[in-house]
């Protein structure tokens, strides 16, 4: 196993770990769940870039990979409606998107065609653990300004989970079609 697909798993790893911490309800816990969510994710361009830049690139990678962002961010997502402090239709938009993806490059790829990820994908990963980790630290230190950063970041979020799903599709559909055309 390389060096990317370790990262990997230990994001992976990392999601009993992150859970367990918020449910200890210890002091701090919400600011140390978030330091472990912040280094989980960190592993994610981490891992991307090691494979991408030596050539790592494997058929484990690219399984585990889009598994352990799921885990990671729907766990929190989760978590989060559970602590009520996300709406749950949040959780699903964003969730729902991901199943969707997911499942709509698992079709393409059955047919031959292989949707990369895209740089919109890419902000939109950005934009959700921005506002995952605000809403974990209750806005810490916007919450001394009064501005509710938490939320502002989780709706552009949700705006990129929708607009970067919607160009999955209609990149997906061009594919297929010049693919079926071709």
């Amino acid at each position: 196993m390389n060096l990317p697909n370790r990262l990997t798993l230990l994001r992976i790893l990392m999601v009993p770990v992150f859970l367990a911490i918020l449910s200890l309800r210890l002091p701090l816990g919400d600011y140390i769940a978030a330091g472990v969510f912040v280094l989980a994710a960190c592993t994610d361009g981490l891992d991307g870039y090691i494979a991408r830049k030596k050539k790592m690139i494997t058929a484990l990678g690219k399984l585990l990979d889009p598994l352990a962002d799921k885990l990671l961010v729907s766990s929190a997502l989760i978590a989060l409606v559970e602590m009520d402090r996300l709406s749950g239709w949040v959780a699903v938009i964003i969730i729902g998107r991901e199943f969707a993806v997911t499942g709509l490059r698992s079709l393409a790829a059955a047919e031959g065609v292989i949707i990369s990820a895209s740089r919109l994908g890419k902000i939109k990963t950005i934009t959700q653990i921005v506002a995952i980790v605000a809403m974990f630290l209750r806005d810490f230190p916007f919450n001394l300004i009064n501005v509710p950063f938490g939320n502002i970041a989780m709706s552009v979020a949700v705006i990129f989970t929708i607009w970067s799903g919607m160009d999955y599709f209609q990149q997906a559909g061009f594919l297929l079609k010049s693919k079926n055309n071709g």
